[in-house]
């Protein structure tokens, strides 16, 4: 379990997942640490909501002796990357995703805008205001190898899991058949705030509001299908793990158009 030191120090939304895993949520968004208490061989998978870095600095120094090798970004939208550039200028890490990600956040494309149409409850019709800008990492800023390791940790291979963004990646350990979907699949009803409040534990398809590309997304659902992982730590929401995440990925599969594609919406039609 997380220290005693992180929960007398106020901190809420940790789950210990694995004795190597560790997911903070920071507002409504998790990041996740992967590697041994007490490594110094160790990554931060996203970067949460803006403002939420001096509670990942915390969790970090009470975990490791020292920084991590790299930051992996699973996407660029804003809740997942949000304290990267203070976090790399403190650290002085490189910061790797997929090349087709590295636009949005070299500055030079914005994402599309979000469609706050796509019903579902008050997330996403507040989602016209969510930023789409692009950030601007410059230089600090790597493609994932083209080998789909996992620079600074052994045993894990990124996946290419497109739909919500075109170079959304997840993350797999083929070990212990554990997975880091990002928000290829989220385990809370992202555009329902009441769900999002309760964080409610049920398999869903990525968030509606900015999910541009459904075939895509449903190919990635598929291809997380055959996979069959065994625990898995989504962008939103708790982990899901057993014969409840195997049931839920069936049902999210067979059911896609019907459950998870929005009746319309500008990505929809």
């Amino acid at each position: 379990m997380a220290s005693d030191n992180l929960i007398t120090a106020g901190m809420t939304g940790l789950e210990e997942v694995a004795h190597d895993i560790l997911s903070l949520r920071t507002l409504f968004v998790n990041v996740v640490f992967i590697g041994e208490p007490g490594s110094r061989n160790w990554v931060l998978v996203d970067t949460g909501m803006a403002s939420f870095t001096d509670q990942i600095l915390h969790v970090a120094t009470e975990r490791f002796p020292g920084p991590p090798s790299a930051i992996i970004l699973t996407h660029g939208h804003f809740d997942h990357v949000g304290t990267v550039i203070e976090l790399e200028q403190f650290w002085g890490v490189p910061v790797y995703a997929h090349q087709l990600e590295l636009p949005y956040l070299t500055g030079v494309k914005d994402y599309p805008p979000a469609d706050p149409t796509v019903g579902g409850g008050l997330m996403a019709r507040l989602s016209f205001a969510y930023p789409n800008e692009a950030i601007n990492l410059d230089d600090r800023i790597f493609s994932l190898p083209d080998d789909h390791s996992i620079p600074g940790v052994s045993g894990w291979e990124w996946l290419h899991t497109p739909g919500h963004t075109p170079g959304h990646v997840s993350l797999f350990r083929k070990e212990d058949r554990t997975l880091i979907a990002g928000d290829a699949i989220v385990t809370v009803k992202q555009e329902s705030l009441w769900s999002v409040l309760l964080q409610d534990k049920q398999l869903h398809g990525p968030p509606a509001y900015f999910t541009t590309d459904w075939q895509a997304a449903h190919r990635s659902v598929q291809h997380i299908r055959r996979l069959e992982p065994v625990v898995a730590v989504t962008g939103h929401g708790h982990s899901l793990t057993g014969e409840m995440l195997r049931d839920s990925l069936e049902r999210l599969d067979l059911d896609f158009e019907q459950t998870a594609v929005p009746d319309h919406g500008k990505y929809v039609d």
